[in-house]
């Protein structure tokens, strides 16, 4: 039996009811070929048979951009079937339409969108039509095995690794235009950045007061002075606006909930995301990744529906100050606060492919204090997904729509960088944030120091009447742990601070009451519904702590006098705490003379 095609070639598809005739006995011949995901290949114009989508999306797709003029044997859609699996079948489309590693991209993109069911209407679709424009377009003449897309994806990747700037890249694109004129290409970097943002590769771009007490954001986003310091949103000269609307400050926002349905956009990822309850250790004495931690499970029996879905995913936080210009000379840092997924196995999770920039701070100066104001959006977001979810594809599970949530878990820093996102001043008699307001501290010369450390020894522990320490024996026992209740109950004994650091408002210094012992303010953390309830909030950056103990050891043992810890003023601490009288300083003559340690080397 022929079949009628000729309705394929009506270019007025509109109000031609040959032509919906046509499209329907198509549609019912593919039906009994779809895969067992209810997919099948799309012959419309743009995905010329390339991607996959359901008998919906065929429909609208096949009605608004036509059926391809060179797909004139349906082997993928139910004629001539058995021709279809021998050797001989020719493969989706040749020449220009050969299979473009950029294709599984934006199916993965496309597919993965929790609103794939409607992707036949125009307003879910119009999005990407640049995207496939550029796609099904030769870069050059007669070159089919590179897409235009392609070659600019590789091109924007070489100019980040490489560090080109915006200017180089622009000059590029010229020079590449003048030698090759016929070559399909964007014009500018500010073009290309346009088309990678509808790859889900762009940011939000907010605007920051000059003095860090707000974000032009949600309500403030029209504002055109702060709601706090009345500061001016722009850059001023004598007291008006520069000819082009500068502003002072702009934070960076990358959206975490795209990135994270990305995870589950490929079986392969998709499987590494359950990674963590198939590959924990079985032998509670082994700690093979965080799951085996008692941190992760306290979280697991305190959340059970959320624990209860394997796919949900649990984050960790981190944030530094660093330098972009590569130049220590000049005085300007920037903060990048980035997130992981520990969903992933231990060899995966920290790999940099697997770690998400959620913000990008300004400078020139540390947010300090104000960290919590920058912190709002990403906070907003990570509310939203753990309270409400977001619809996501799983392709490790047949590509069923699945509510994906998230939680933070914890973050990881250095010590100061913690006293910024805790709210805990790392400063002071009371610095320890783990025995707070039990801190065993003292006054020396010129600084604060904690000891204490015998108090964690067992009782008949010999050292614990050793008076080389301190001159006392110590009888304490180890510091009493602090439980969400009584961190909650200090919270509440400190007072509201204004934000940012104008002089008049939020720089204003005041002095801390004994009640609020080193809480600064309470942390935006706070606001995430289970931050309260987490055992473990803060992780200390192993790597900085390790160096800067090991340059202080190694250069108190080798006697360096740029690095030693035993200076002067600890020889006279020692004196004034009457311990340790071989190692006290003593006048010889006009001189002062500091006795050789029996533990430095020189």
């Amino acid at each position: 039996m022929t079949i009628d095609k000729s309705w394929t070639q009506i270019r007025k598809r509109s109000n031609s009811a040959v032509f919906w005739q046509g499209l329907q006995s198509f549609l019912q011949m593919a039906k009994p070929h779809v895969n067992g995901r209810g997919f099948i290949r799309c012959p419309c114009n743009r995905c010329i048979n390339n991607v996959q989508h359901q008998l919906e999306v065929l429909e609208t797709h096949i009605h608004r951009f036509g059926f391809m003029s060179d797909y004139n044997e349906w082997i993928y859609h139910g004629e001539n079937v058995n021709a279809a699996s021998s050797s001989n079948v020719p493969q989706p489309n040749s020449g220009v339409h050969n299979r473009d590693e950029m294709f599984e991209v934006l199916e993965d993109i496309i597919s993965n969108d929790a609103e794939v069911d409607q992707l036949g209407s125009q307003s879910s679709n119009v999005q990407y039509d640049d995207l496939f424009t550029a796609l099904n377009s030769e870069l050059y003449p007669g070159v089919s095995s590179f897409s235009s897309l392609n070659f600019l994806v590789k091109l924007m990747h070489l100019k980040v690794m490489n560090k080109w700037t915006n200017k180089s890249f622009d000059e590029l694109l010229k020079l590449l235009k003048l030698a090759f004129p016929k070559m399909d290409l964007v014009k500018s970097h500010y073009e290309a950045k346009k088309l990678m943002t509808k790859m889900g590769l762009g940011y939000q771009s907010i605007h920051v007061c000059k003095n860090d007490c707000a974000l032009f954001w949600n309500e403030n986003s029209t504002s055109e002075t702060c709601p706090v310091c009345s500061e001016s949103r722009w850059k001023m000269q004598a007291g008006r606006r520069t000819g082009k609307n500068v502003l002072h400050k702009v934070l960076r926002y990358f959206l975490l909930a795209p990135r994270l349905k990305r995870l589950f956009a490929t079986s392969k990822t998709a499987k590494l995301m359950r990674w963590h309850r198939a590959g924990k250790s079985t032998d509670d004495n082994v700690m093979r990744h965080l799951v085996d931690g008692r941190a992760w499970k306290d979280f697991d029996r305190k959340h059970p529906v959320f624990a209860d879905d394997v796919r949900n995913v649990r984050l960790g936080l981190a944030a530094d100050s660093f330098n972009p210009f590569n130049n220590m000379s000049i005085l300007y840092s920037m903060w990048p606060v980035v997130l992981t997924t520990y969903n992933l196995p231990p060899w995966l999770c920290m790999k940099p492919e697997y770690l998400m920039l959620s913000l990008l701070i300004p400078g020139p100066q540390s947010p300090g204090k104000d960290m919590d104001v920058f912190l709002q959006p990403l906070i907003e977001e990570l509310k939203e997904l753990w309270e409400n979810g977001i619809d996501t594809r799983d392709a490790g599970n047949d590509r069923k729509v699945f509510k994906m949530r998230a939680a933070l878990l914890w973050t990881v820093n250095d010590f100061p960088t913690r006293s910024s996102l805790s709210r805990w001043s790392g400063q002071g008699y009371k610095a320890c944030p783990t025995c707070n307001e039990d801190t065993p501290s003292m006054r020396v010369i010129g600084k604060t120091a904690y000891f204490g450390h015998r108090h964690f020894l067992p009782s008949t522990h010999r050292w614990r009447s050793n008076l080389d320490f301190d001159g006392r024996t110590e009888r304490k026992r180890p510091p009493r742990r602090f439980s969400s209740v009584d961190i909650m109950d200090q919270l509440r004994r400190v007072k509201t601070t204004i934000p940012g650091k104008h002089p008049n408002y939020g720089g204003v210094k005041r002095k801390r009451g004994d009640d609020e012992l080193n809480w600064r303010k309470k942390s935006i953390f706070y606001e995430l519904p289970y931050w309260a309830e987490i055992e473990l909030k803060h992780n200390l950056d192993v790597m900085h702590i390790e160096k800067n103990i090991c340059d202080s050891l190694l250069g108190t043992l080798m006697g360096d006098p740029h690095k030693s810890k035993d200076t002067n003023n600890a020889r006279h601490d020692l004196q004034n705490l009457g311990i340790r009288s071989e190692l006290h300083l003593y006048e010889d003559g006009n001189r002062l003379m500091k006795p050789a340690a029996e533990y430095t080397f020189s």
